[in-house]
Formats: structure tokens, sequence, C-alpha cells
């Protein structure tokens, strides 16, 4: 009980407590969505972008099977009839799953073995232990749009889970991002390559929570691939955003 406790008071200072982060991301995020957009926040933790999304005058449908977290969403955003909460996780086909939950580092929960596999051998990792796990629901992302709407933006940070998110969606979306952990490099190649199925999109590059863009141009795939194996002996996780191409 005290790490959960711990563990969602870290993420609220983390995510809500830092002065300024709100307003640059309301400016990074105005850039793919405008008032009355779909936004869908896959992943959503605590909440963070929901608020910034709001504000930009979104329609956010707020994913997350965290029981934790869902707390916390639904005390922020419950009443809040511009916020759709959807208490499940997301994956290539409906169902259940387990989830792998972090007590005391909810940010890390997942729901793929082969993901906390291969970050637990890196150092940074080395402290941290998912210690119980939790029966959820999965739905697809084009379930989600059914239910929702085609999303402008999908955020889709589920430490690891993303490919298979994107396995269950069967059509494009204007823009998206998931997240870069060099542990786990490969993990985000075959995202990628989900990514690039899917149809054109060019990418950039954004460090971890900076909310601002690596390159001073969008990338192409290979383009990215090369940005992020020069940035992978760093060290440092960060998030691919990815937009239909403009240039056809």
């Amino acid at each position: 009980m005290l790490a959960r406790a711990w563990g969602i008071a870290r993420s609220l200072v983390m995510y809500h407590g830092q002065p300024g982060r709100h307003g640059r991301m309301v400016r990074f995020y105005g850039e793919f969505l405008e008032p009355g957009d779909v936004g869908f926040d896959i992943g959503a933790h605590v909440g963070s972008r929901v608020r910034a999304w709001r504000a930009l005058g979104v329609r956010v449908v707020a994913v997350e099977p965290q029981p934790d977290c869902l707390r916390v969403l639904r005390l922020f955003f419950g009443r809040d009839r511009g916020v759709a909460i959807e208490p499940t996780a997301v994956g290539a086909q409906p169902g259940r799953a387990q989830l792998g939950i972090s007590s005391a580092t909810p940010t890390v929960s997942s729901m793929s073995t082969e993901w906390i596999g291969s970050v637990t051998a890196d150092r940074s990792f080395s402290k941290v232990r998912w210690d119980h796990v939790v029966d959820v629901e999965v739905v697809t992302l084009d379930q989600l749009i059914a239910k929702h709407g085609v999303p402008a933006f999908c955020k889709i940070d589920v430490e690891g889970f993303e490919a298979d998110v994107l396995a269950g969606l069967t059509q494009p979306v204007q823009a998206l991002s998931f997240e870069y952990v060099p542990p786990a490099h490969d993990a985000t190649l075959a995202v990628l390559e989900r990514v690039e199925k899917l149809g054109g999109y060019e990418y950039n590059y954004s460090p971890v929570e900076t909310m601002r863009f690596a390159s001073d141009g969008w990338l192409s795939a290979d383009e990215l691939v090369g940005e992020l194996d020069r940035r992978r002996p760093l060290g440092r996780s960060g998030d691919v955003y990815a937009r239909q191409s403009r240039h056809g």
C-alpha cells in the first residue's frame, strides 16, 4: 500500500507539479490538435496530456488500465463531458490480458514481458520491480475509433506494447506518437514498421518530456532510424512523432 501511494504521488508531482510544463505541453500539441478534434491518449496515466489537450478544446479519449491511475483520472476529469475515460488496455485483438504493475514506478507498468526483460538488464532500471499483476480488458484501436471517431492525434505510451496496439489499427490516422527507450531499441523498430504499413508518414523525435523536436525538419523512416542509432548510446528515452507526409 505504501509503495502504491508513493508511486502515484511521485507521478502527480512529476506530471502535474512542474512549473511551466503544462504550458509547454499545450504549445507543443497545438501543432497537432485543434478545437473540436478527437485525441486518443493510450496510456493516459495521471492525465497530464488529457489536461493539456482539454486546454486546446480537444475531445479526449483517455485509455488507462491501471486501477490507481484510473482513480486519479476519474477524480480530475470524471465530470468533464469532453473526456471519455476508458478503463481498458489496447492490443492487437479484444480479450483479456495480464498487466505487470510496478507499484513504486507506475509509469513503467507493462503488458510486454519481452520489454520488461529488455529494460531490466539496463542500469537505469536496476531498482525497478514489477511486484504484481492485474487482469485487464483489452480492446483495439479500431474498436475505439468505431466508438469515438477517428483521432487527429493518437499518443501511445504503453511500455513496449506499442506494436501490439498498432496491430489493432487498420486505417491511418493523421498523427501519432510512441515512446522510444534505448534498451528496447528493437521494439521501437517493430513499432516503426507497423506505422510504415499504415501509409505515408514523416517523423521527428522529442527527448523525454522536453516538448521540443530534436530535428529542425521532418524525417523519413530511414532518417529516423539513423537519428535513433546516434542517440542510442546516450541512453536517454524520448518520443517519436509521426504525421502523414505533407509531400504526397
